[in-house]
């Protein structure tokens, strides 16, 4: 299934009312317009980005003497496409890098990092996985899972451990063995507590510093932010408080195979001018996929 097919599925929630607004909405009036601005809000896209997008979709409707709803559904997926970012180059391939990823718990932090290593791996990357998340042993046990199945080697230490030791330990392995993948998973951080963001950023930096000595030279350090996509407006919440502490360098959005509305991938790409780096769209490791913003925005309006 391609991405475009995962995220159909997944994004149905969020096409319902879509759907109704352009098989029923008939003539394009002041009432369609309102309905639209109103939907978009619903789902998650935030109240100024759904303003801007329907004001310009107004002035495209004007210009080009656009009189029904379903002549407009084309015109909202290309508009929206264009709030997203284009990232510069891809963290995960575009080699060496070292990428941290942050979260609150529960967003698929560990499982992503797993589904990455192995997607690098197979491409021939040479890749270590770091295990910073030193609170759960379900998360080191589930690195270890995924790295055996995808033969990368995982540098962890004992539970309790100091992360940013941790991570400085992993850069080590990591210039040992030659590798030009890094990827380090952290423990599930609450965006609203100040003493453990600054203990993370405390790990970023520590991680690169260490990062600029690596035999083969200085390694780039990405942070990237995992977000389950269900969190709805919780989630640009999230994003930007992990922005502020730590300078964001992405975002990977997981779970739109599920019951997420998909709009909170427009209001952080829009709010944060932050390129979507995966998304997520199922269990198996071919389901972390490249974002493409208009597959995803074609989708989400149904086109």
């Amino acid at each position: 299934m391609g991405l475009f097919d995962a995220l159909s599925r997944g994004l149905e929630r969020s096409r319902e009312a879509l759907n109704e607004l352009f098989y029923f909405g008939g003539e394009v009036d002041e009432g369609f317009w309102e309905e639209l601005e109103d939907t978009l809000v619903m789902g998650d896209m935030g109240a100024e980005i759904s303003m801007q997008v329907t004001d310009d979709l107004r002035d495209l409707a004007a210009r080009k003497n656009l009189k029904t709803a379903q002549q407009l559904r084309g015109a909202l997926a290309d508009r929206l496409a264009e709030v997203f970012v284009e990232p510069e180059h891809d963290f995960f391939f575009d080699t060496p890098s070292c990428v941290l990823f942050v979260g609150i718990n529960g967003a698929g932090k560990t499982t992503t990092v797993g589904k990455i290593a192995s997607a690098a791996h197979e491409a021939g990357k040479r890749v270590v996985i770091g295990s910073a998340d030193t609170f759960r042993a379900a998360a080191i046990e589930q690195l270890d899972v995924w790295g055996e199945r995808a033969g990368v080697p995982v540098v962890k230490r004992d539970r309790g451990s100091d992360p940013a030791s941790v991570c400085y330990d992993v850069l080590d392995e990591a210039d040992a063995q030659g590798a030009d993948l890094v990827l380090i998973d952290t423990a599930g951080r609450l965006h609203t507590s100040a003493d453990l963001m600054r203990e993370l950023a405390k790990v970023v930096n520590v991680t690169r510093k260490r990062a600029e000595k690596c035999k083969a030279g200085p390694m780039p350090v990405h942070v990237v932010l995992v977000l389950d996509a269900g969190t709805g407006q919780n989630g640009l919440n999230q994003a930007l408080e992990f922005n502020e502490a730590l300078g964001l360098d992405g975002v990977i959005m997981t779970k739109l195979d599920g019951t997420a509305k998909g709009g909170i991938a427009l209001a952080v790409a829009s709010k944060l001018k932050l390129p979507i780096l995966r998304v997520g769209v199922g269990e198996r490791i071919e389901d972390l996929q490249d974002f493409d913003a208009h597959d995803f925005c074609r989708a989400l309006v149904g086109e």
